[in-house]
This record gives structure tokens, sequence and C-alpha cells, in this order.
């Protein structure tokens, strides 16, 4: 038993002693072992009261923690944007599921000791665990609601706290903590717990399926694309990708598996084809809205993704335009509102070069079209989003005038949120978009236009999107993550 900061005392689990470490693959197993440790005995206290047991204590454990503690400014490589610690002091970062992040953590935890030559420590935090994310991973355990049980739950375990559950530091709004440290990681363990909790509500997958290159689609006939691709790379021993998994966690290894669909579908139907390593792709249908964008983004980012994708419909602003055009996005004009916020909209968004050069030579390998004659089919340039879908029903001086002197080229709901939301998060993103209606022009999209038009353009869309991220699978991890990402004094791991 431990006292708290009031002098309640309640009862946790044994713990070791904070311990360093030089070994990344060490460190990692050491936090596998306290997180299991920790949320081992919240289950089973938590099934203890179930069945009736009233315990003589409030019942706590803890999240790990990383820490390191440097003297000295890194001498590292110029280039590198991340992996070593703005200044010398102490920074800290509590840590939720090692298990999943394995990989992530053993590469960032790594980069630290090689570039700082000191340990690292890991100990217990002072962050409780809330019973929630505690017992996530067990299917068996379900947490009832308030006053549901015949105890108050807020009495006997830690619930989730929304006052320390936020983005300052991804926003750049955050404050040293008591102890003067500095934060380690962008978010912190119940920050990520929290969208590990909303990823498998809104997509009905579970967050490890999740790939670290993603595309979003506004339309369900990419998905359906989507597994036409994914059965063939599946039917193929050599394409590198072992699984295909649909909502409901339904998966499938081989061609001509069926994949059942779900009677209910969630809110973003998701689609992951998988790799062993993590570095296939996923596809999420975020539907139509600025709102659902910034909701898949706020919670996909805390996967570390390497990349993110806005592969969607556009209405083309440009009367030289015809539809099926694709249009690269090499800047926004940002009137979705729901991030102004996070990220004022006088924040610039910048193209991010890898991200730009890896979608047009998808374009160029799809079309067979190159250099001056790549013009006829795709045309680079601002990319306005709006919150209001009936624009065109306002009073046009208003937005067509600015969409005029912004010298937008077409015009969405979610490429610019998407976009915003990835330089907020540091995940490097990009948008290419096709013409599916120009309605400045009177071309509406009508059912039969419409019809035509997804038959002879969605699967070569969503082709250009998949070569481009098979492209940057290719590229070395720091020549993605773009300086333009980082902040002046930014956190060590990405």
């Amino acid at each position: 038993m431990t006292p708290n900061d009031a002098g309640v005392r309640f009862q946790t689990p044994e713990q070791p002693e904070p311990q360093q470490f030089t070994d990344a693959g060490q460190a990692v197993d050491h936090l596998i072992q306290m997180y299991e440790t920790a949320t081992g005995f919240l289950c089973e206290a938590f099934n203890q009261v179930m069945r009736g047991k009233q315990p003589l204590q409030r019942i706590r454990a803890f999240y790990p923690e990383i820490r390191i503690t440097t003297a000295s400014y890194a001498q590292v490589d110029s280039r590198l944007s991340f992996g070593h610690v703005a200044a010398p002091g102490t920074h800290t970062a509590t840590i939720t599921r090692p298990d999943l992040f394995r990989g992530y953590l053993e590469q960032q935890i790594g980069l630290l000791l090689a570039n700082h030559g000191v340990p690292i420590t890991i100990g217990q935090s002072d962050t409780p665990i809330p019973i929630h994310f505690a017992v996530a991973k067990d299917p068996s355990i379900t947490v009832p609601q308030e006053g549901a049980a015949e105890f108050t739950l807020r009495d006997v375990f830690d619930v989730p706290d929304l006052g320390t559950t936020n983005d300052d530091i991804v926003n750049g709004t955050h404050q040293p903590a008591p102890d003067g440290s500095e934060p380690l990681a962008l978010f912190t363990a119940q920050r990520v717990d929290y969208s590990l909790a909303r990823l498998s509500h809104y997509t009905a997958t579970d967050p490890e399926h999740f790939q670290n290159h993603v595309l979003f689609t506004n339309y369900q006939f990419y998905v359906s694309e989507f597994e036409a691709y994914a059965r063939v790379m599946l039917g193929d021993p050599d394409s590198g990708y072992t699984e295909f998994v649909g909502t409901g966690n339904v998966a499938i290894t081989a061609a001509d598996q069926s994949l059942p669909i779900s009677a209910k579908q969630p809110q973003m139907p998701t689609f992951h084809l998988k790799r062993a390593d993590g570095s296939g792709i996923t596809l999420v249908n975020i539907g139509i809205g600025p709102s659902n964008a910034k909701t898949a983004t706020d919670h996909i980012a805390v996967l570390r993704p390497h990349a993110w994708l806005m592969v969607g419909h556009c209405a083309g602003l440009r009367n030289t335009q015809r539809l099926g055009d694709f249009v690269l996005a090499h800047a926004y004009l940002r009137e979705d509102r729901v991030l102004d916020a996070d990220l004022p909209s006088w924040v610039p968004i910048p193209a991010l070069a890898e991200i730009q050069i890896a979608l047009e030579e998808a374009v160029e390998t799809e079309t067979q079209m190159e250099g001056y004659d790549l013009k006829q089919v795709m045309r680079t340039g601002t990319v306005a989003s709006f919150d209001n879908r009936n624009w065109e029903l306002r009073d046009q001086s208003g937005p067509v005038q600015r969409l005029s002197q912004s010298r937008a080229i077409a015009l969405d709901m979610e490429s610019a949120t998407i976009a915003a939301n990835g330089f907020r998060f540091r995940v490097p993103y990009g948008t290419l978009l096709c013409v599916s209606d120009k309605p400045l022009h009177g071309e509406l999209k009508l059912p039969g236009m419409a019809s035509d038009f997804y038959k002879t353009q969605v699967a070569r869309h969503l082709m250009i999107g998949i070569r481009a991220m098979e492209s940057l699978r290719q590229m070395p991890l720091e020549r993605i993550h773009s300086r333009k990402l980082r902040s002046f004094s930014e956190t060590a791991f990405l």
C-alpha cells in the first residue's frame, strides 16, 4: 500500500525500483513487464470487485515511464530531425501498450542512446492507469457505466481524466512539469490510450492492424477497389503482403477467401493490407466533411504512421479541367475551421518534397505520361477545403471571389484538414484528388455522370495512391520526416 498526495492509502502492485538501460531491446522488455504487471493487477482487482469483494482501499496502478537526463547538447547529424533532445536537462514520457509500440520504442530509444551516450531510466511514473484502459485488451471484461454496478467506480479505481488528456505538447502550449522535466514524446500515455479506444470504436478494427502508410478517401468505391487489389497481392507469394483485415477484425490470408461484411458498419470503415513489419497500407473511408477528417487523424496520429495521403474526389474550379483529371495539392486554403483552435489558419502548411515527388511519379507510371504531357491529366496548385458542402448555393460573390484570389484549382471538404493535422502531429502528408464535378461551369455530379466516372477512374486513382505509398516505403524514415514538420524546441521521439 502507498499513500497518494492527499494522504489516502491505496493498494498497488509491486514494481521494481527505477533501472538504467543502455540497450533499447532490454529497455522495452522492461517496459512491457512493468505495464503487464500494472494492468494485470488492475484487471484481477476489477474482477474481484465485480464478484462482490469490497476493497478496503482504493486500487491503483501507474504507467511506466522513460526518463533521460543529459548535461550537454548532442552532437548529431544536422539532417536528423528526431532522435535527440533539444537541450540539456531531464526529459520524460509515460508509456502505454509497449507491446503494440515495440518497434517504434526500440528505434526511438536506440537513437537516444546513440546520440547522447547516456543511459535511459525505466521506472514507474506518477500517472495512474484508468481502469477503462487497463482492461481494454481483455474482451471478457466490460466496465459498467456509472451507477450500473453495486459500487461507485471512481471511489475504487481511477477513471479517464480529460483534464490531463490533451494536445498541449503537439500544439506547443505545454508547460514544464513541476520538477522541471520536459516531454520526450508528443503524446502522454493517457492521450494514446484515449485514441486507441476511439480508433476501435470508429473503425471497428483493433489498433494493432493499422499499418505505417495510411490512405484516406471519402467514397466507398475505393474500398471495393482496395479489396480487389489486396486479393491480387495475397495471391502473389512475392508481394510481401500477408493479410487483409476488414471491419470487425475479419482477416483473410488467401485471394479466394470470403470477407464477411458486417451488418452494422462503423462510422469510418477501415481496411488493412498488412506486411509483417507493419509497412503495409491502411485505407480509411472517412466519409464526407472536415469533422470526420479531424477525428480520424486525431486518433491515428498516436500510432505514429510514416505517411498519410488523401485520395478523394473534388470539384474542379478551372474551365480547362475535365472530369477525371488529377489535382496534386501544393498548398491549401483552409476554410474547414475545425482546427482553428489548435492550429491557427495563418499557419502555412508546406508541401513536402518527398511526398510530392512520390505522388507525381506514381501518376506518371499509371498514366504513362511524363513531363509537359502530364499536364493533360494533372494540375498542381492550391486545394480549398470548405466546411459547407453546399457552398455553391450561397451568394457566390463571396466564396468564388476568395477562391479566385487564392488561385485555388480544386475544392473539397477534407484535404486541408488532413494536411493541417499531419503538420500539427508531425506526420508526413499529401493530397492527390480526382475531379468529379465542375459546379462553377455547370458540370454537376449527377447519377449518370457519376457512374461512368467511377467505373473509369477509381481504380486508377487508388493505384496511384498505393504506388506512392510503396515508393515511400523504400525511403529511409529520416528522409521522409522533413524538418519542415519540427518546431524550434522539439521532442526527441517522432
